[in-house]
């Protein structure tokens, strides 16, 4: 019989949750506004007036639950040398081939290096937003800085949303990974597996 090992606190999962659900509305509604062949998205907010009032809204509740999650999970994710090792032998991790892999801790490195990522990306997209908020914010920076703005806020969009695509891409891929932000728990077998570091940390075994 499964035994299992306690992942993520409730607090925790309703945190991640908000902040992955206020990113998909952010995503959308930004893609929305960001080019013509995708302003049919605008039917999901009420239209192109309410998809431009909701959109920075949206995106401040994302900052402010990203600064929760960021705080609670900052000391799981330091690059160590495990990671680096790790990272080396990606090829065969994409193969399954897991024979002399490095012990990991809570996170691999790849779930860590998108962790900075985001730690960049969230508040890169949150000050370029404040630049080109119209009409509270935008009519108090010249014409050429909300220029650079939007570029900027663009880029950073692309590369978060980029990154949470490989995000979910393992999170399926990884088979019962999403347990852990369902139920907050992962079974034995697969904290040994993937994380073996961590399994030691938790059940001194």
């Amino acid at each position: 019989m499964s035994t299992f090992i306690q992942r993520y606190t409730r607090r925790e999962r309703i945190n991640h949750w908000v902040v992955a659900i206020a990113f998909v509305l952010a995503a959308l509604s930004g893609l929305a506004l960001f080019h013509p062949a995708f302003f049919f998205l605008v039917h999901l907010f009420g239209g192109g007036p309410w998809t431009r009032i909701l959109h920075p809204f949206i995106g401040v509740v994302m900052f402010l639950f990203f600064i929760v999650m960021a705080a609670l999970f900052w000391r799981f994710n330091h690059i160590t040398a495990a990671d680096r090792q790790w990272m080396k032998r990606i090829g065969d991790v994409m193969r399954n081939r897991d024979q002399g892999l490095p012990e990991l801790g809570k996170y691999n490195a790849g779930q860590k290096y998108l962790f900075w990522i985001l730690v960049v990306s969230v508040p890169v997209l949150l000050i370029s937003g404040i630049v080109i908020w119209q009409p509270w914010f935008a009519p108090y920076f010249p014409v050429w800085l909300l220029r650079v703005a939007v570029v900027i806020h663009a880029l950073a969009a692309w590369i978060m949303i980029l990154g949470i695509v490989v995000h979910v891409y393992a999170l399926f891929w990884v088979r019962g990974t999403m347990r852990a932000m369902t139920r907050g728990t992962v079974s034995d077998a697969w904290a040994k597996h993937h994380h073996r570091a961590w399994y030691r940390e938790m059940t001194g075994k």
